[in-house]
Parts: C-alpha cells; sequence; structure tokens
C-alpha cells in the first residue's frame, strides 16, 4: 500500500491543467523519485466520472475508480491523483473515494481563486461543454444561492466535503496567484505539498488556453442551443466542436471584446469574498499562498456577452466560416495530421 496519496480534487479554472501537464509530461522522471501517477489521464478521467455516477458519464468509458485503485496496492512510495471534477463529488462519493485509498496517509488538495475572475471563467468553460445558459441568467443563479454545480467546486465546500475526511494536516488549500505573477508560482505551490523536490521535472512554458472574446462565446452559446441533440456527451462535443470549432478556429479568432461581471455587481462580489475567507480562516487546514489572495484586485467594470448585438454575431460568424474554410483546406493539404492525433488518442486510450 502507497505511504502517501495526494487527491487533487480542484477547482476548474485555477491552473490545473497546467499543473496535470507537468506530472503527466514527467511521469517517469516522478516514478524515478517515488512518486506514481496511476493509470493515465484519460484513465483518472473516466475514473472520476465512475466515482461520481456521472450522468453525461459516455457510454464508451469503461475505466473505473475501483481500477484506479487497483493500480496503487503494491506500489510503496507517494501517489498523485489529479482531476478537477472530482471536487464536485458528493459527501457520500468522496467518504467512498478516501476510504478506498486507506490505510495509506490520504492528502487532499484544494486550489480556490478569487470570485471576480472565477465567475466569467467558469460560465465560459460551462458554454465551451455545451451549456446554454447566459452569463446573466448565470450570475443570477448565483445570487440567488443557486447552482450547487458551482458552488460545489468552491474550495469552501470542497473542504468541507472531501478535507473533512482527513486530519487537519492533511488538508491543503492553494490559493490562486494574483494576475501578474510567475506562472510557475501554482506548480510550486502544488509541488510543496506533493514532496516533488526542485529539479525532478522539467517545466516548459504553461501552454497557451487563451480565452474567447465577448462575441466569439456568445456565437458558440447560440450554436449549442442550435444543435439539439447532436452531440449529447462530453467525448463526442469535444471531438466534433471542440476540435473543429472551438481551438482551431474561435480560439484563433480576433477576440478583442473582453468581457465579466459588470460594476453593479461588485459590492456583492466583495461581500461574497469576504464571507468566504472568514469562513476559511476558521477553517483548520494548511495554506499554501495567502487567503488575501481570494479578494477581488482590479476590478473593472466590463461588458456581458449577453449585451452583443445580432449584427455583432453575425459579423464573428462570418469570420468563423472564413477561418473554417482555411481550417479545411489545412487539414486537405496535412490529411496525415488529423489522422495522427487521432491514433495518438486512441493509443493513450488503450495505455489505460
Amino acid at each position: 500500500m502507497p505511504r502517501r496519496v495526494f487527491v487533487h480534487v480542484g477547482a476548474p479554472k485555477t491552473g490545473s491543467t497546467f499543473v496535470q501537464n507537468v506530472l503527466w509530461a514527467n511521469r517517469e522522471a516522478l516514478l524515478r523519485a517515488g512518486i506514481l501517477m496511476p493509470g493515465s489521464r484519460t484513465a483518472q478521467d473516466q475514473a472520476m466520472t465512475d466515482l461520481r455516477q456521472a450522468a453525461w458519464r459516455d457510454a464508451s468509458e469503461t475505466y473505473t475508480w475501483d481500477m484506479l485503485v487497483d493500480t496503487i496496492g503494491d506500489w510503496p512510495g507517494d501517489v498523485v491523483i489529479t482531476n478537477e471534477g472530482l471536487g464536485g463529488a458528493t459527501a457520500e462519493q468522496a467518504h467512498r473515494a478516501v476510504a478506498s485509498l486507506q490505510p495509506a496517509e490520504v492528502h487532499i488538495i484544494v486550489v480556490g481563486r478569487d470570485l471576480w475572475r472565477t465567475f466569467p471563467s467558469v460560465w465560459q468553460e460551462n458554454i465551451r461543454s455545451r451549456s446554454v445558459g447566459s452569463f446573466d441568467a448565470f450570475l443570477t443563479g448565483l445570487e440567488k444561492g443557486r447552482n450547487d454545480a458551482f458552488w460545489n467546486h468552491t474550495a469552501n465546500r470542497m473542504l468541507r466535503r472531501w478535507g473533512d475526511l482527513v486530519p487537519a494536516a492533511q488538508r491543503h488549500l492553494i490559493t490562486v496567484p494574483p494576475p501578474g505573477s510567475s506562472p510557475l508560482l501554482i506548480w510550486e505551490r502544488f509541488a510543496g505539498i506533493a514532496g516533488i523536490a526542485d529539479g525532478v521535472c522539467e517545466i516548459g512554458e504553461p501552454a497557451a488556453n487563451p480565452s474567447l472574446g465577448a462575441a466569439e462565446i456568445e456565437l458558440l452559446r447560440r450554436i449549442n442551443m442550435a444543435l439539439g441533440d447532436r452531440y449529447p456527451h462530453r467525448i463526442p462535443y469535444r471531438r466534433g466542436v471542440l476540435r473543429h470549432l472551438v481551438n482551431p478556429v474561435l480560439k484563433q479568432g480576433r477576440n478583442d471584446l473582453r468581457f465579466g461581471v459588470g460594476a453593479d455587481r461588485a459590492q456583492w462580489v466583495r461581500d461574497l469574498s469576504e464571507e468566504r475567507i472568514q469562513e476559511l480562516q476558521e477553517y483548520p487546514c494548511h495554506i499554501v499562498g495567502d487567503l488575501n489572495e481570494l479578494r477581488p484586485g482590479d476590478m473593472r467594470d466590463a461588458m456581458s456577452p449577453d449585451e452583443i448585438t445580432d449584427g455583432q454575431i453575425l459579423d464573428t460568424a462570418i469570420e468563423t466560416i472564413i477561418g473554417m474554410l482555411g481550417y479545411a483546406d489545412s487539414l486537405a493539404q496535412h490529411p496525415r495530421r488529423d489522422l495522427i492525433t487521432r491514433l495518438k488518442g486512441r493509443l493513450s486510450s488503450l495505455r489505460t
């Protein structure tokens, strides 16, 4: 049985992709250092959907949480399990996960980010995951205390559901640094908790994951609405819409109209942030960073995607069609490129 298991449960949009990229790219080096990354990135994602009994788990997914646990049974060192979807587990599901990893010393890692930046980032990620709700409807629901899917992924709730299952010294809260900080800082904070020494991992530049502008994300939301029952699960949507529209076309567009929470909601966000910081100050856990980083910084007024006019949508749609023509032409000139991408995905799945 492992000595320690570090379970990184989220939240989304807190630098988790960068941390995971470093971990998986250095899997062999970590193994030599006595740290196991069990399964594969795909396997851990499927284990998460199995643990959560997610309604959106694709029928093609066969890897389970129990299979993941089985792969670490004889490992004598440390283990890292990381998937930001784990944060949305119910209390019962989190209890099952932690119990299945014991008697190893289980550590829970949660990452928190200020709400002013989190709200637009999470809403955009929802749209890029097939959602159709407007930005204002999203914020209004939050103001009224609805949308457990969002609140369950915040540091406060994740610590209560996951952190309460282990001793205080084994609960870790990382705060996301403010804009302008070194992109490596989030990794350094994570590595310090997991006991990953300097020099073990080769760290490249964080992969760019540009946000879409107000016009582009609103166009995508309307496309999602028009799709109806097509691409109903995560995998078909990723293979179709993300791979052929969002990543190669929309992300390459102008994206010059930035959006965010408006000034009319600034005081609400301030008050909410203070309540959550106060709660975390009273919660016994290991804090890496500074709770002050959970206070909103530059609260500039911003437009909402709901304000985009039909004329702007039409202009963006025309630009998108032109971009798709260029993308299609590049595939025609390099037909093997898409095939190689698909084969790499197949090989990754087979390794699970």
